[in-house]
């Protein structure tokens, strides 16, 4: 018997080295799961495509988002290719996942729950349409970001596993349980007015003293003159925050400057959330509306329906139909329903650029993604050379 077993045998055979061919896969698959793991249950990086978040977040911003504050979703479609979220690298439509294994929605403990002007990533909540023949901004918005329409009337857009459709950008305005309303381009949660505060944009009007302006004085506040819209010889429509617009009254050449929020009773073209033809609701006023949450019992009529069927039959998986004036979910009477998800209303801070709640409704929680924490990178792509990045937003928090 060894009694010295720590000893190394000389009578052993040495152990057969790695090729280096071995020893590279070996590290390539160890750095794929490596990398799949912390991307899946810690930290993803995503980057900024449209302005529907101006001025918060810019065109270019590449964003990390953690997946730790609110819980790491358990990923709902396990078989999918690494580092791809829909479709292969490369290609437009060869799906990167197969939707044959689909897991129930769970989600990790999470460091916080979702409060109100969190920026939250989410996965868009597919399956609403819009009318085509308005061809509005919010329609060119949805084309974009999915990049495909069916051939009729209506847009459709094409169903996917939850955690396999598109990622948005949002700010949270209002959580489960919230009062969310709208008016005069002001957001109202719980009774309180709710305006943009150092961030968020809107159109304005604004008439100036003299029909050459100068631009170096409007670009140095943050407007972006080449997109100003000329309507008269002095006066110009243009995007501005609160802040901006205080800013501009001050020199000695601006007359005035009115935020060209829409009228109560102006009609959305393309339609809003609800689409209840008894609301005349718009982009700047709507509501209240109040948020489901988990536990909570609505009573279920013709003025509560509009607002939370698509909650109750799409999100919810119950088989909802009306038969005369009576309502039934999952084939029985019904004149309740207790939601088992909380929900979220979701808006950019670009208000007339953004494709958000109030086109297509609340943002249930198995679509959430994660908390925007910090800026990286930002590229613009209208710079030249050092110019490109905007070095001022490196490593800025996302507020």
């Amino acid at each position: 018997m060894n009694w010295k077993f720590w000893q190394k045998n000389k009578d052993a055979e040495p152990k057969k080295k790695k090729s280096k061919t071995r020893e590279w896969t070996d590290a390539i698959i160890f750095a794929v799961i490596a990398a799949t793991i912390i991307r899946v249950f810690f930290i993803e990086a995503y980057t900024i495509p449209s302005g529907s978040m101006e001025k918060s977040l810019l065109v270019g911003d590449f964003l990390f988002v953690s997946k730790v504050n609110y819980g790491a979703r358990i990923p709902m479609t396990p078989v999918a290719f690494p580092f791809a979220h829909h479709t292969l690298p490369f290609t437009a439509t060869t799906k990167a996942y197969w939707d044959g294994v689909q897991w129930k929605y769970r989600r990790l403990p999470g460091l916080q729950n979702i409060k109100n002007n969190d920026v939250v990533v989410f996965n868009f909540p597919e399956g609403d349409t819009v009318a085509l023949e308005n061809q509005n901004p919010s329609y060119y918005d949805l084309v974009r970001a999915n990049g495909r329409a069916a051939v009729n009337s209506q847009y459709t857009v094409t169903s996917r596993p939850v955690d396999k459709r598109e990622n948005y950008i949002k700010r949270c305005i209002g959580i489960a349980g919230d009062v969310v309303s709208m008016k005069n381009g002001i957001v109202n949660v719980n009774g309180k007015d709710e305006p943009l505060k150092n961030t968020g944009m809107m159109p304005y009007r604004i008439q100036f003293t003299k029909t050459e302006i100068e631009t170096k004085p409007l670009e140095d506040l943050g407007f972006v003159t080449g997109d100003m819209i000329k309507e008269t010889e002095d006066t110009y429509l243009g995007n501005a925050s609160a802040e901006m617009i205080t800013e501009l009254k001050k020199l000695g050449f601006v007359k005035s400057a009115i935020m060209m929020a829409a009228k109560a009773d102006e009609k959305e073209m393309g339609g809003l959330f609800p689409h209840d033809s008894k609301r005349v609701w718009n982009r700047d006023n709507f509501g209240p509306i109040k948020i489901p949450a988990k536990g909570w019992t609505v009573h279920i009529d013709s003025n509560t329906m509009p607002l939370y069927y698509r909650a109750i039959r799409t999100y919810e998986g119950n088989k909802v139909e009306k038969k005369g004036n009576d309502w039934y979910i999952n084939d029985k009477i019904a004149t309740s329903y207790t939601f088992k998800m909380n929900y979220y209303w979701m808006m950019g801070d670009n208000r007339h650029n953004s494709l958000d709640s109030r086109y297509w409704g609340f943002v249930p929680e198995d679509h959430i993604v994660g908390k925007a924490l910090f800026i990286w990178m930002s590229f613009d792509s209208e710079g030249s050379w050092f110019s490109k990045i905007r070095w001022n937003r490196l490593f800025r928090g996302i507020h």
